[in-house]
């Protein structure tokens, strides 16, 4: 029976290091994302930098690992056997939680996370010791758990979403009021100011919060306590002659330097913060074998009342598991989609917003532009135009929303507020002892500075207070779900440890596995060349070649689409019918991301291009005709099967199969003209659109008599009815873009042939030769 303890320490150890990858790539947004946003430094320089906070971090790490001790239940209540059986139920249950968080792409606090753990581990244990119990009652649960001190946590961390917030937009709307949206030159004369404000803060945060618990903070203390006037005083005067000299001597803006060093003082604040949230259980496991092995005492007998004293960090451990989080860093593409979910939130143009709007989201928008049109009322127009010039925007070229996507999401301004406040506000509150987590700062922060930036405009509020309340309420969900699970699993392992533990860890690995399989196959999605491509040339010939690629995609997948709705219907395959629903939805929404481009693409045309635009229009109209057409056929074709009504008749299947290979021959004949440029084929193509309609008049013509002498079920005639319809007029779309397509090509071919021969006839070669 010992070896079993032995067994779950290995066990809890080689989780620790899955869930050091997985907490690292939920958390890297903390420190990356304003650098990252901003663009102001290479993405290299900015992983080099966070590396280098993280392995600090991790190797000072050690004050807080009390935590995952003491800080949620009493250990001195608990046996050895209960103790490891709650360490291996919260590792087990953090590590999924978090990856399931980093596969959807939405950021959680690794805090909350760990804290409920606990919480539902400890709770549960605690009831099923109540219960084996002839003198204790339910009144005696909190003799078990640190209630103030889970309580203090729970609050801190409430508190702080608000907090943070409200900070974040009112320190932001007074730097952007001073320095307005042309900062360049006022950088230049106020730069020396606002940089050694913000390094004063930033380092300030660093000593406070980042050296604060590690083992050399107590050869700093008497330096430090009670002299910390003196200290943010002598360093904004070191700090603003250092941003003077730095601007003068290098020619460049002091806000690089203040993103580069905020980048390091969050992410060394972050390791050693939160490294407890990762190896504080495996530490506390450790420890808890090493006093019991050496006991002599049973494992149900042995009582932890040892957790509650302070124990000394594993250097060697810290050490690796600054490792770890480097690795993960620099290779995670988790992180990365995590990171892409609060950048997309906060940029200051219009993009592609991952979010729909809800009815919350609408009516708190309605409500704050209520509110706003009524205050302009009361404010003297001349104080709302001065604010007004001062968050005016530079007037750069409009871009598409894919092209937003490689451009800076905002400036150095917010990049240096968003480091700055979220650095001030955490070093107050370690300094004040209230708990918080770093996520939910950071992440308020950046969205209170995206708000009075005005980067919520009438055109993305919606989207983005939704992406903001789903973050929130994924942060509930991660406090209930930590909780629930933990207490399940932990009633699971009790109830059969020898059995239970390895079943648990399989399941854990399946999961794993799934979710990783599952964002590698999104992501590899995301990536693919069948993707439609909004148009970005400026001429019209450029634009009719452009729209060639997109055209020879949709017909590509809309083959595939319709024949598969064929084969599902013949065989009843309600699963191939499903997903067939998915892919043309999934085309649907490409179709509408190029319509809703129409505006930039439409802006930034040259004068003598304007024409190009008409065509654009009508060909995406075409465009969106087929695929409406196509998601009505798929629609019926599952909803028939799906209701398990009648299947169709042989001569129904037959008739649709002739349709189908004629709408296979046809696409793939658009396919091969549109993917070779061999546009002279459109007009053979048109030819056989009579053959095509008489096909479709004559199974009409068909089941119209079958109706009438044979058909018995209403339902299958309605279903066979709708197909020919709405494949007439998928036919018909079809024609209509390729007749278009056919006169805007030879239109802008012909007047471009017309110039070469003028100014041929007009050279001074031989007229025989002419």
């Amino acid at each position: 029976m010992e070896n079993i303890y032995l067994y779950m320490l290995i066990a809890i150890a080689i989780l620790a290091v899955v869930d050091l990858v997985v907490g690292v790539s939920n958390d890297a947004i903390n420190f990356l994302n304003s650098a990252i946003g901003s663009k102001a430094i290479s993405l290299r320089t900015i992983m080099i930098v966070a590396s280098l906070g993280i392995f600090i971090g991790a190797v000072f790490s050690s004050g807080l690992m009390e935590v995952a001790r003491k800080g949620i239940f009493v250990p001195a209540q608990f046996s050895f056997h209960e103790i490891m059986l709650i360490f291996m139920a919260v590792m087990i249950t953090d590590i999924l939680l978090l990856d399931f968080f980093n596969t959807i792409g939405l950021p959680t606090s690794t805090t909350v996370s760990i804290v409920f753990n606990l919480l539902g581990a400890a709770v549960v244990m605690a009831l099923i010791k109540i219960s084996a119990s002839e003198s204790q009652t339910l009144a005696d649960l909190g003799s078990y758990i640190n209630t103030k001190k889970a309580l203090e946590i729970i609050s801190g961390i409430l508190l702080s979403v608000v907090i943070a917030f409200s900070v974040g937009a009112f320190v932001q709307w007074i730097s952007r009021y001073i320095f307005t949206f042309h900062y360049e030159e006022k950088i230049k004369n106020f730069g020396a100011l606002f940089g050694g404000l913000a390094l004063t803060a930033i380092l300030y945060f660093i000593f406070m919060k980042g050296l604060k618990g590690t083992p050399y903070y107590g050869d700093l203390k008497g330096y430090v306590e009670g002299n910390e006037l003196y200290i943010i005083i002598g360093g904004f005067v070191l700090f603003t002659l250092f941003s003077y000299a730095f601007q003068k001597i290098t020619k460049k803006s002091i806000l690089l330097i203040v993103i580069a060093v905020g980048t390091f003082g969050l992410a060394l604040a972050f390791s050693g913060n939160d490294l407890v949230n990762f190896i504080g259980v495996p530490m506390a496991a450790y420890h808890s074998y090493e006093a019991w092995i050496g006991s002599g005492t049973g494992a149900s007998e042995f009582t932890m009342g040892i957790l509650g004293k302070k124990m000394p960090a594993e250097p060697f451990l810290l050490f690796i598991s600054g490792g770890i989080m480097v690795v993960t860093l620099w290779f995670s593409k988790k992180a990365k989609t995590v990171a892409e979910t609060e950048i997309s939130l906060s940029r200051q143009s219009e993009t592609h917003e991952k979010f729909k709007p809800n009815m919350l989201s609408r009516t708190i928008v309605k409500a704050t532009s209520g509110m706003s049109d009524a205050l302009r009322y009361i404010i003297p127009k001349s104080m709302l135009a001065n604010v007004d010039a001062s968050f005016k925007k530079p007037n750069t070229t409009i871009m598409t929303k894919d092209q937003s996507m490689d451009a800076p999401a905002f400036d150095m301004i917010r990049a240096s507020v968003n480091l700055m406040v979220a650095g001030v506000l955490i070093s107050i509150a370690t300094a004040m002892k209230l708990p918080l987590s770093t996520t939910y700062v950071t992440f308020m922060v950046a969205m209170g500075t995206s708000l009075a930036d005005r980067a919520w405009g009438s055109e993305s509020a919606v989207y983005r207070v939704a992406g903001v309340l789903n973050v929130i309420g994924g942060w509930f969900g991660t406090a209930f779900g930590a909780f629930t699970a933990a207490g399940v699993v932990v009633f699971l392992i009790n109830w059969e440890p020898s059995v239970m533990t390895p079943i648990l860890l399989l399941l854990t690995i399946i999961l794993l596995t799934r979710n990783f399989l599952s964002h590698k196959k999104k992501s590899t999605e995301s990536k693919s060349e069948d993707r439609l491509k909004t148009a970005e040339s400026s001429s019209v010939q450029g634009v009719i070649h452009e729209s060639a690629a997109n055209i020879a995609n949709v017909v590509k997948r809309g083959n595939k689409i319709y024949s598969n709705a064929i084969k599902g219907l013949a065989k009843q395959d309600l699963s191939s019918l499903k997903k067939n629903e998915k892919q043309i939805a999934k085309l649907s929404l490409e179709v509408d991301n190029l319509r809703d481009n129409i505006f930039y693409f439409i802006k930034n045309l040259d004068d003598s291009s304007v024409g190009a635009s008409d065509f654009y229009i009508s060909i995406l109209g075409y465009l969106q005709d087929m695929t409406q057409s196509l998601e009505y056929i798929s629609k019926v074709s599952f909803k028939h099967v799906n209701n398990n009504h009648k299947k169709l008749k042989f001569n129904q299947i037959k008739e649709l199969k002739e349709i189908d290979e004629a709408v296979e021959k046809l696409f793939n004949d658009i396919k091969a003209s549109f993917d070779s440029s061999s546009f002279e084929q459109i007009g053979d193509i048109l030819n056989s659109k009579t053959e095509l309609f008489r096909l479709l008049s004559e199974k009409i013509q068909k089941q119209i008599e079958r109706t009438r002498k044979e058909e018995s079920s209403p339902k299958n005639t309605t279903l066979y009815f709708g197909l020919l319809s709405e494949t007439k007029d998928l036919l018909i779309a079809t024609m209509n873009l390729l007749e278009e397509y056919h006169n805007s090509h030879d239109s802008s071919v012909e007047p471009a042939t017309l110039e070469v021969v003028e100014s041929i006839a007009k050279s001074d070669l031989p007229e025989e030769t002419v």
